[in-house]
């Protein structure tokens, strides 16, 4: 079947995060807005996917409504290998890495949710998988830049039954706060900074935590793309997760081979989608190395990550951003219980959202590209 439309919307979602809002590419994020991409057949059947947005959405949506959305407007919705290779071919002068290629994988989501649905099965099973309905989240907590306040979540976090907990910042006063708020406990302690630091900084922060049990350390080196500068890092002994920034298999294919990962991070709306974080996790396999996705979201990427997740042989931690929302459209497969969430069983993600909410909280105007459109 052809795909006839392609439409967007936003909706943005209230939440209390725990402490003060922080800013986000100098934007204060106090809502949480998902950017939907609704892809329709000639049949009338419907796919849902997610674009990479936070603070880029206007950027990304662009991209997707007057680019990439009208490059797949009539082509066959089952040959997604084929029409990825094509759209983002057509694309590459624009960028490798970054709103162009966000935009397919927000197509490139809804494509396997119209598979699985016209084949009757969950998108995991589609990719192989069939062992895995149940699945470990962990608390990724946001940044609130005091010590307290993160101590103070990490042990919400593992009263609400979590048993790995990640903090977003960037002092070793903030590691041992929340380690010693849940001491005794059995939970791990993440650290993701952000790329804040230069090598030289990056190896004296390695080395000053090193001995403090980090379960792993997320992105040190500015700029994320030094390979050699973060494979430096590493050999200070703390596991070292990253890849939520690189472009594609080939991106993680030059973090494997600099020695820079032992945690591979693919982030299904940001590289292309579901096909593209399934080849990052056979390339790591390869390797040996651990595939933890990046999945700070709450829409249909969050979906097609718990679908990706349960399509690998040893299940990853799945993560789940700290955070009480008012009201989620997908509901209740992006909450976790007791650190647990569950994988949805109906064909294709399994997971449309529900109207009520994205009329209540939906923003702006939905934009539809059809034929009429391209053919303008």
């Amino acid at each position: 079947m052809n795909i006839v439309s392609v439409e967007s919307s936003v909706v943005s979602l209230p939440f209390d995060m725990g402490g003060p809002y922080c800013r986000f590419a100098g934007k204060l994020w106090d809502r949480l807005e998902i950017l939907l991409v609704r892809v329709e057949t000639e049949d009338g059947l419907v796919g849902w996917g997610e674009a990479f947005g936070h603070a880029s959405i206007p950027a990304t949506r662009a991209a997707l409504d007057t680019i990439v959305a009208p490059l797949a407007i009539g082509k066959d919705a089952s040959d997604i290998l084929a029409l990825t290779r094509e759209v983002l071919h057509s694309t590459h002068l624009l960028g490798r890495n970054g709103n162009f290629v966000y935009a397919w994988s927000g197509i490139e989501i809804a494509l396997w949710d119209l598979l699985g649905k016209r084949a009757g099965m969950p998108v995991y099973r589609l990719l192989g998988g069939s062992r895995h309905r149940e699945l470990e989240a962990y608390s990724s907590l946001l940044a609130y830049g005091v010590a307290e306040i993160a101590a103070r979540n990490t042990l919400a976090a593992a009263d609400a039954g979590y048993r790995y907990i990640k903090l977003h910042e960037t002092t070793r006063e903030a590691l041992l706060h929340s380690q010693r708020a849940v001491q005794g406990r059995g939970v791990q302690i993440m650290l993701d900074v952000n790329c804040p630091w230069d090598v030289p900084t990056a190896l004296e922060m390695a080395r000053s935590m090193r001995d403090d049990g980090m379960y792993w350390l997320e992105e040190p080196v500015w700029p994320p793309e030094d390979a050699d500068g973060l494979a430096r890092v590493r050999e200070c002994g703390i596991p070292i997760a990253a890849g939520e920034n690189v472009a594609g298999v080939h991106g993680f294919k030059a973090l494997i081979q600099a020695g820079a990962i032992d945690i591979a991070q693919p982030s299904v709306t940001k590289l292309g989608g579901i096909g593209e974080a399934m080849k990052v996790a056979q390339l790591c396999a390869a390797h040996g190395l651990r595939v933890v996705p990046h999945s700070p979201y709450f829409g249909p990427g969050f979906i097609a990550t718990l679908h990706i997740a349960a399509a690998l042989p040893q299940a990853p931690l799945v993560e789940v951003l700290w955070m009480d929302m008012q009201a989620n459209p997908f509901a209740p497969y992006v909450h976790a219980r007791g650190g647990k969430l569950q994988v949805p069983q109906g064909p294709g993600l399994g997971c449309d959202p529900d109207p009520d909410v994205l009329a209540r909280y939906r923003v702006g105007e939905v934009h539809c590209i059809t034929g009429q459109e391209v053919a303008a």
